[in-house]
């Protein structure tokens, strides 16, 4: 059931250095990539699956709906996958672990949570306030994957096997499940070495058919064994990824450099590593997923972490230019050679890669929840805009949302229902519900750390979290050691907006009345008189321009996001609830939701971006202004409320640009944001592309805290794209019609 299409479609004597196979696993890539996107693409990370038709997997229901719940249908079903799991090998790979779907997502949609332990009264709030529980939902936080380069997958069964001898029966299944699981892929992987070795056997060219057959020797030795070297260790990650995939999506990578680094030092003493075969080896990395890394960023003593390692790692992903998702923790001991190196590949390829964390902001903010420096300092870019210490915490990051845009519509109709129409009395009701939301969310992440382990246990991960094995229970059942749930608001700008509108236009200004504006909303400002209040209500002073009413309102309602956020520390000792602003790819969902707001937006339309401004708020273009408004309602805990920025190439065109950009970047951190995302904005292709996304095939953008293939995207969040250039490039929007 191999795939193997690729063997034996090289010339039988021709010889390819690290490059040229670099050049043609890119070219691999970019074909799978347009299978996928012609087989329905997706609005979301840039996984390693694979689009086949030899391999399919029916699941095997444990429930009357069809579904699957707890330990025992969870380890049978992924059992069964492995078991029958094709092999994906290209020859010219260094590596092998790509998979072909998510077990996760093969249960039916609407049959996730285990119906044994309904949640209507919750729900039914959930439904009101346009909120995304959580409840359900797997993973979000960060294994250690030194406890596999130290145990390996044998030695972790041997963890687990004296650990059971330890425990009573309450603990049997957790260990049963997860024994089960550790063989399988033990055996998976020795399986795989075996058809290695009879594919070696068939390939004709000299150097792949070698290349096959080191392939096969490397994974008979980490089936079971620790990585001893950096090829082995590299490709233990693949296999890690994969394997973590296919179960429920897995999880983010970790800090790379410092990972890898003892067996870059190592190897390199001993004589058996280059910098060229590393650099190939990580490119192959980053090729076969586009899993979070970080990069740099200071150690417990605050210096830095930039490694001859870290150069390659950037040097790698330069080389392959993909999607890909590395992030650079900037710090004031930061490398500045290294910095400026990564500022020229973000400008030099244009897709959307690195993006840059704040340490100060992050780790101070870490430090107000009560964790000590060096703690904070642990904490490394985890995901699209969350941060984790790898093995040590249960976060839940960018699983939970509460629509606060929906929040504000349920209190304005309560508004207009009574007799006081104002913003204060508007506010005071925003408030009131908005305790409600954040309180039933609070509600519902205990009602999913109680029963997950009865719906989707973590049969991977748990076994990358430090001192879990040892107590035999799930990660959400307090085995592991610290339990930081972030929460996200989402919306703010349109809620600030709206509060800015009212206040300016009819208390200030007196243009019209609060029912005269609700009468518009209503009719989703159809006709004369409804454009005519549209375009004043969205002509007001809006959040993003630095110091405007907008801005005003949008750092009054994040005072009160962030206190009511963390309270829910006082309601649920044990956890530590933190407030953050992401609206992920929920931003055309949850818009979705709502009806016409007093901004100016009609029924429908998308919120805003996590923490920026509605889009086209400024015509200016004033980078400095909108960085200051997100800086200032930063809600300050160690999770962030990302900066997302769409810029023109030109901007470094000017002698010293990259220096230059360098500078704004630091700036932009400096003054208190958390994260920085930055578009470089080719107008003129996205453009293009967008009439036609198959064109440029390559094209890769951040859409959020995420890369991702242009052409991967529905034509709804290509379109949030094109308006981004729309902002940032007017001309190149006229001057293509």
């Amino acid at each position: 059931m191999s795939k193997i299409q690729f063997i034996n479609e090289f010339p039988e004597e021709a010889r390819y250095d690290y490059r040229q196979r670099v050049a043609i696993l890119r070219a691999c890539k970019i074909a799978q990539t347009e299978e996928k996107s012609l087989a329905g693409g997706a609005d979301e990370d840039d996984y390693g699956l694979i689009v086949q038709d030899e391999f399919h997997y029916k699941l095997k229901p444990s429930h009357e709906n069809g579904s699957i719940y707890g330990y025992k249908a969870w380890r049978e079903n992924y059992i069964a996958i492995l078991d029958s799991h094709p092999l994906y090998v290209h020859p010219m790979d260094a590596f092998v672990g790509k998979g072909f779907l998510f077990l996760e997502r093969l249960r039916p949609k609407d049959k996730k949570w285990n119906p044994d332990y309904p949640y209507p009264e919750l729900q039914a709030e959930f439904d009101r306030y346009g909120i995304i529980s959580g409840i359900d939902n797997c993973h979000h936080f960060t294994p250690a994957l030194e406890i596999g380069f130290e145990l390996g997958w044998g030695g972790i069964l041997r963890k687990l096997r004296e650990q059971k001898a330890l425990h009573d029966e309450s603990h049997a299944l957790f260990y049963e499940s997860e024994i089960l699981v550790v063989e399988a892929i033990i055996r998976f992987l020795n399986r795989m070495s075996d058809e290695l070795h009879a594919l070696a056997g068939i390939e004709k060219n000299l150097q792949l058919r070698e290349n096959l057959e080191e392939m096969s020797r490397l994974n008979r030795r980490i089936a079971a064994e620790p990585p001893r070297t950096f090829k082995e260790a590299v490709q233990w990650m693949c296999w890690f990824s994969m394997l973590s995939r296919t179960y429920n999506r897995g999880s983010a990578g970790g800090q790379l450099d410092e990972m890898l680094r003892p067996y870059y030092e190592r190897d390199l003493e001993q004589g058996i590593l280059t910098d060229d075969e590393a650099r190939f080896y990580l490119a192959c990395l980053f090729l076969q997923d586009s899993r979070y890394f970080q990069l740099g960023g200071p150690d417990a003593q605050g210096n830095d972490t930039v490694s001859r390692l870290s150069y390659l790692a950037l040097e790698a992903a330069d080389m392959i230019n993909i999607a890909c998702n590395l992030t650079i923790r900037v710090h004031d001991k930061l490398d500045p050679d290294f910095f400026l190196k990564s500022v020229e590949c973000l400008f030099r390829n244009k897709q959307g890669w690195p993006r840059y964390s704040s340490d100060t902001t992050l780790m101070e903010g870490f430090m107000r929840c009560g964790y000590s420096r060096e703690l904070a300092r642990k904490r490394v870019a985890a995901g699209c805009h969350w941060m984790c210490i790898p093995g040590m915490e249960y976060t839940m990051n960018d699983t939970i949302k509460i629509n606060l845009a929906k929040v504000f519509q349920v209190a304005w109709r309560e508004m207009m229902a009574g007799e006081t129409k104002d913003t204060e009395t508007l506010f005071q009701l925003f408030e009131k519900h908005l305790k409600r939301a954040v309180d039933a969310t609070g509600n519902g992440v205990m009602h999913h750390l109680r029963y997950q382990h009865l719906t989707q246990p973590e049969l991977i991960l748990n076994l990358f979290q430090y001192g879990l094995i040892e107590k035999g229970v799930n990660v959400t059942q307090g085995g592991t050691t610290y339990y930081n749930i972030c929460i996200d608001g989402s919306g703010i700008a349109v809620v600030a907006d709206s509060f800015a509108a009212c206040q300016q236009r009819i208390e200030q200004e007196h243009r019209l009345t609060y029912p005269e504006l609700d009468a518009c909303m209503a009719e989703n400002y159809s006709g004369v008189e409804g454009e005519r209040v549209r375009d004043l209500m969205d002509s007001s002073e809006r959040f993003g321009g630095g110091d405007t009413l907008g801005d005003a309102w949008a750092q009054r309602v994040n005072r009160s996001w962030t206190r009511l956020v963390r309270d829910l520390v006082n309601q649920h000792p044990g956890i530590n609830f933190i407030p953050g602003y992401f609206s992920w790819s929920n931003t055309i969902l949850l818009g979705k939701m709502v009806d016409a707001t007093p901004n100016g937006r009609r029924k429908g339309e998308p919120i805003n971006h996590g923490a920026n401004p509605l889009s086209g708020f400024r015509k200016d273009g004033a980078v400095t202004a909108m960085c200051n408004s997100i800086a200032a309602i930063q809600p300050g805990y160690g999770n962030t409320a990302p900066v997302q920025l769409e810029l023109d190439p030109s901007i470094t065109e000017a002698e010293e640009g990259v220096s230059k950009m360098a500078a704004m970047i630091r700036g932009i951190l400096d003054s208190g944001n958390t994260l920085l995302n930055i578009n470089i904005i080719d107008a003129k292709k996205i453009l293009e592309a967008n009439k036609d996304p198959h064109k440029y095939p390559d094209l890769v953008v951040r859409v959020t805290g995420f890369t991702a293939f242009f052409s991967m995207l529905s034509p709804e969040f290509r379109e949030l794209v094109v308006e981004r250039v729309r902002a940032v490039n007017p001309d190149a929007v006229a001057s293509l019609g």
